[in-house]
C-alpha cells in the first residue's frame, strides 16, 4: 500500500510554487538561489578575509635583549682640571689636560696631554705626564703612553726618584709603577736602564727586568749623604 502511495506522489503535479520557479528565466533562478545562500556566503567571505589578514599582518617583534653600552664617550672636556678628594677632604689627585673623554662602559678616562699630581697619605707628591693617558674613574690607576714620565718628589734633591719610558703604568694609591717596555730610572747620581721594571715604593724595592745597565756619578766631596 505504501509503495502505491509513493508512486502516486511522484506522478502528482508539482506544487504551484515549483511550477512558477520553473517558468522563471535561468538568471532569475540563479539570483534567487544566491539570495537563499547569502548568509553562508557572507560568513565564508568573512572567514577568508580573517585568514588573509592573519597571514599578511607583520609578526610581532620578539622582545629584544638590552644592547650593551657602546664604547663611546658620554661626555668630553677641553682644557680641563679634575680633582679627586679623600673622605677627610684632602686633595688626593689632580688631573689637567688638553682634552678628556669619559667612557661609561668601562668607567675610564682617556686624556690628551695629561699632567697629574697625586698626594700620598704622608703628603708626598708624585707627578706624571705623557702624550696620552688612560685612567680609571677615580684616577688612582693611570696608564701613560708616549714620552711617559713619573717623578716622585722628596724633601732632599738626591732622594727624588724619576722614571721615563714609552709606557708607564702607575698605581697612585698603592704607590707602584711598572713597565714592560725599556725604562730609564734616575735617583740622585745613579741612572739605571732596563728592558722593564716593577717599583714598589712602600716596600722600597725596584725590580729591573731583562738587559740592564747602570751608571753611578761619584758624589762630590763634602756633599751631604
Amino acid at each position: 500500500m505504501s509503495d502505491t502511495l509513493d508512486d502516486l506522489a511522484v506522478l502528482a503535479p508539482a506544487p504551484a510554487t515549483d511550477r512558477r520557479r520553473l517558468r522563471l528565466p535561468w538568471h532569475l533562478r540563479l539570483l534567487e538561489a544566491a539570495t537563499a545562500y547569502l548568509p553562508v556566503l557572507l560568513m565564508g567571505a568573512l572567514a577568508l578575509g580573517t585568514w588573509w589578514l592573519v597571514n599578511v599582518s607583520p609578526a610581532p617583534e620578539a622582545e629584544r635583549a638590552p644592547m650593551p653600552p657602546r664604547h663611546e664617550p658620554d661626555y668630553t672636556m677641553q682644557r680641563f682640571t679634575v680633582q679627586r678628594f679623600a673622605a677627610d677632604g684632602r686633595l688626593r689627585v689632580q688631573i689637567d689636560g688638553a682634552e678628556l673623554r669619559h667612557y661609561p662602559d668601562t668607567d675610564t678616562l682617556e686624556i690628551d696631554s695629561p699632567r697629574i699630581r697625586a698626594f700620598g697619605p704622608d703628603g708626598q707628591v708624585t707627578l706624571a705626564s705623557a702624550i696620552r693617558a688612560l685612567a680609571n674613574g677615580d684616577g688612582s690607576e693611570v696608564q701613560l703612553f708616549g714620552s711617559a714620565q713619573v717623578v716622585r718628589e722628596a724633601a732632599r734633591p738626591q732622594d727624588v726618584l724619576e722614571f721615563r719610558s714609552e709606557f708607564l703604568h702607575a698605581f697612585l694609591s698603592a704607590e707602584r709603577v711598572r713597565s714592560h717596555l725599556p725604562v730609564w730610572v734616575r735617583q740622585g747620581g745613579a741612572e739605571l736602564r732596563a728592558d722593564g721594571m716593577e717599583y714598589d715604593n712602600l716596600a722600597h724595592v725596584v725590580e729591573l727586568k731583562g738587559r740592564q745597565r747602570a751608571t753611578f756619578v761619584p758624589r762630590a766631596r763634602g756633599a751631604a749623604p
